[in-house]
């Protein structure tokens, strides 16, 4: 018998997810201004999705990578909308979160069970 089901495997690699996108998202903001930069991006809900359809435990095995997003927006080559990328940055903010809060909500009902609260 595992001690964390597959609930907190899902959210474990949620929590993986969120924080990859953060750090793609970080990188599409730090180069709004670098000539020829295609925006990138990590769509971690259709990772989650699909390995927890097949077998929860390969989640735990997942890998987010960033892929480069087609399209150019400006003359330079650039793709980068600053304020598209500022708003997405804040929505996969309130969404770690959230994550964040339900994982330590699970521990602390962990705790309380284990007796060490």
């Amino acid at each position: 018998m595992d001690l964390f089901d597959s609930t907190h495997q899902l959210l474990e690699g949620a929590l993986r997810g969120a924080a990859a996108r953060h750090t793609a998202l970080s990188a599409n903001i730090a180069n709004a201004n670098t000539p020829g930069y295609r925006r990138v991006d990590v769509d971690f809900h259709a990772a989650l999705r699909e390995a927890a359809g097949d077998d929860p435990d390969a989640v735990a095995e997942l890998e987010f990578t960033p892929a480069a997003e087609p399209g150019v927006m400006q003359v330079d080559g650039n793709g980068v909308d600053i304020d598209v990328e500022a708003a997405e940055l804040a929505a996969n903010g309130l969404e770690y979160q959230a994550l964040v809060a339900v994982m330590a909500g699970r521990c602390s009902i962990l705790q309380s069970a284990i007796g060490t609260r």
